[in-house]
């Protein structure tokens, strides 16, 4: 072993050199699978947003000559491009994957690189999954050993992180033995996006282009590393310099072993969680209570006088304020209220919860000025193991209705399976042909058997 993989940065960068589908663990490759149909999903989801048909008209003008296909906007364009837009519409509906235990969403940043590299080299569907859990390990990774203090220190780890994953995903790609997959990660240490919170937390559209930067970034940093470009074989930890990721993105606080503990043995792919919602997963607990409550008490929301919301306090924190009806579908996604209130009004929350016409919709706002968000001691004690949260809504008369979510729908304690998966797609794809949907989940659950990616780009 040489001294660059001795460091955990090549330790890191050897192991996605090497991943093979002929020795990875079945149930890796078959959550793999249900990742990339859950992207596909969010995809179609954030389409029906009209900025994001904005953006894909902006990347069109780009123009030039590309085999990478812009998904569902109909049309081709450079790998680059390919996997920004990507990365936004994955990004965009704030239904995406994540991992618990780094606060990311590594799939609207790996996937959209693996997709773009497969369709310009014409990989098929065996080296996309290879590069996928690769991405995976190496956003995933990296981000549990900064997690939370990277978030704390002001960073968003979809767009940080996830460009070591997209970096990763594309060497794996490309066929990068070790050394290269190593300036690759090194590289993409460079050139990553900052992915400022402020921008999230102020409800700035600016956010949903997180994952598209790190596909794109991550695309660029394994090209640069095949030209030749070098970087040091300890960019995530760093040297007495204090100038490594996991030092200068945290004020000093990580944990730099958990890039490289269990490395091959445990996949961090199935700790995965899935969304059946458009809002932050801290939302889910509440969100999944009121649209149980609605289903089982036929609550009639004229009846409801006061709503409280129980939960744990880095929910309060992150989800707990309330909106107006002028405010943004990214402010929506982040606001406990509008989402209990909307998920209570519809039975659900979707595509449709965060257009303007329902975010400005009175019954809503009144219904969210109802609610009142607080720590519950004993469910904040259960955090971070449990997501919990309690829903007691007080009706008309005294009546109360109560329910609690202890671990939320797409946990993989409470997983949501590739029927479940399958059925998110054809909520979120509004119009597209029922045979169609069929077709592209058939493709993505047998993907290692696809001689060309491109068969399953080309159906979105």
């Amino acid at each position: 072993m040489s001294a660059a993989n001795e460091t955990h940065t090549g330790k890191l960068a050897e192991f996605c050199s090497r991943v093979s589908i002929d020795s990875l663990p079945k149930e890796a490759v078959e959550k793999a699978k249900l990742c990339v149909l859950d992207f596909i999903a969010n995809v179609y989801g954030s389409q029906q947003l009209e900025i994001v048909g904005k953006i894909g008209e902006y990347v069109k003008t780009f123009g030039g000559q590309g085999d990478a296909t812009a998904l569902g906007l109909g049309f081709k364009t450079g790998p680059h491009n390919a996997a920004f837009i990507n990365g936004v519409a994955g990004e965009a509906i704030e239904a995406q994957d994540g991992l618990r235990f780094g606060g990311n969403h590594p799939g609207a940043a790996v996937i959209p690189a693996a997709l773009a590299v497969a369709e310009q080299t014409g990989q098929g569907g065996a080296r996309f999954i290879e590069s996928v859990i690769a991405g995976y390990e190496a956003a995933n990774r990296v981000s549990a050993s900064v997690h939370p203090h990277h978030t704390l220190s002001g960073f968003l780890p979809t767009g940080t992180c996830g460009t070591f994953g997209a970096a990763a995903a594309a060497s794996r790609m490309m066929g990068h033995d070790a050394e290269t997959t190593l300036a690759s990660i090194g590289t993409a240490g460079f050139i990553l996006p900052i992915s400022m919170a402020e921008h999230l937390m102020g409800g700035y559209s600016a956010k949903i282009v997180q994952g598209g930067q790190a596909a794109s970034a991550g695309i660029t940093a394994a090209g640069l590393a095949a030209a030749g470009i070098t970087a040091p074989p300890y960019t995530l930890e760093g040297s007495s310099l204090k100038g490594g990721f996991t030092q200068i993105t945290t004020r000093g606080s990580f944990d730099i072993n958990k890039i490289t503990s269990g490395l091959g043995e445990k996949y961090t792919i199935m700790d995965i969680y899935f969304k059946p919602y458009t809002s932050c997963r801290h939302t889910h607990g509440a969100a999944q209570a009121a649209q149980e409550l609605k289903a089982a008490e036929r609550i009639d929301i004229a009846e409801i006088e006061r709503i409280d919301v129980f939960t744990y306090a880095i929910a309060t924190v992150a989800v707990g304020k309330t909106i107006g009806p002028e405010d943004s579908f990214v402010s929506a996604q982040f606001s406990l209220p509008y989402v209990v209130a909307a998920c209570l009004a519809h039975g659900d929350m979707s595509a449709e919860q965060l257009k303007a016409d329902s975010i400005s919709d009175a019954r809503i706002v009144e219904l969210a000025k109802k609610v009142k968000v607080s720590i519950d001691p004993e469910l904040n004690k259960a955090y971070p193991d449990k997501t919990s949260s309690r829903v007691e809504l007080t009706l008309a008369g005294g009546r109360k209705a109560v329910r609690q979510t202890d671990i939320p729908k797409g946990d993989p304690r409470n997983p949501m399976t590739a029927d479940d998966i399958a059925e998110k797609l054809k909520r979120f794809s509004a119009g597209l042909d029922a045979d169609r949907a069929r077709r592209i989940t058939d493709l993505v659950l047998d993907i290692e058997n696809v001689k060309s990616i491109s068969d399953l780009t080309s159906l979105i």
